[in-house]
């Protein structure tokens, strides 16, 4: 849960289903994301770039969200994910600017 109360991304998705998770999801969320030795702004491009390269677009619509909250520009997350096509691959890439396009399209 946040400080305000209202539920988290790991409480709406699983809090009813498996609670022990959604609380370890927030309690590891809040301690790495946290630490002041980098900005919020990086750890979002960071993170971007380490689940493209993973394959796992399932966690890239929050995360792309995120990182537009904590400074990114969709075109700088477009041009990460652009030049991790020649790094992480292409199908990657591919799979990745398919769900930032739709991600984007639902913001507006």
């Amino acid at each position: 849960m946040t400080d305000d109360k209202q539920p988290s991304a790991a409480q709406k998705l699983l809090g009813d289903f498996a609670p022990a998770l959604a609380h370890f999801t927030d309690q590891l969320f809040d301690d790495v994301w946290g630490r002041p030795d980098l900005a919020p702004r990086d750890r979002s491009l960071i993170t971007v770039a380490a689940l493209v390269a993973g394959g796992n677009t399932e966690q890239l619509t929050f995360h792309l969200t995120f990182a537009k909250q904590n400074g990114l520009t969709e075109a700088e997350l477009v041009e990460a994910i652009t030049h991790l096509a020649f790094y992480a691959g292409w199908p990657r890439a591919m799979s990745a600017m398919a769900v930032a396009k739709q991600v984007f399209a639902d913001a507006g």
